[in-house]
């Protein structure tokens, strides 16, 4: 575990929760794959199209890290008042996150990657 993935992912969130496009940009690959249940998609178009489509703010919960991997449990809370949880799983090299894919839940998202509750981040 490297304090570079986290903070780059905690940078992120704050970026993406601010809307702030121009960061979430600086701190993604220009080729940043960017999925969820429904599909996916590549580059920092998508990015912005898959950001303007949140419009809502992730609370962070426990964090999972593991050979580039960070896995992080998610509040999320959008414009109408609604709140689901939800976890996604970051790729970060090279201080970047180079793919990003929301899961419906923290087991989920554990599954899908080789990250364990022995990743859990003190």
């Amino acid at each position: 575990m490297t304090t570079s993935e986290i903070a780059t992912v905690l940078a992120w969130h704050d970026a993406l929760n601010a809307f702030d496009m121009e960061t979430l940009e600086a701190l993604s690959s220009e080729d940043i794959e960017i999925g969820d249940p429904h599909g996916a998609a590549q580059g920092h178009e998508a990015l912005r199209r898959w950001a303007d489509s949140q419009r809502g703010t992730a609370e962070l919960g426990r964090m999972y890290v593991h050979d580039g991997v960070v896995v992080v449990e998610q509040k999320v809370s959008t414009p109408d008042g609604g709140v689901t949880n939800a976890a996604s799983a970051f790729r970060v090299v090279r201080d970047h996150v180079t793919a990003v894919f929301r899961h419906d839940s923290l087991a989920a998202a554990l599954a899908a990657t080789e990250v364990t509750e022995a990743d859990l981040v003190n």
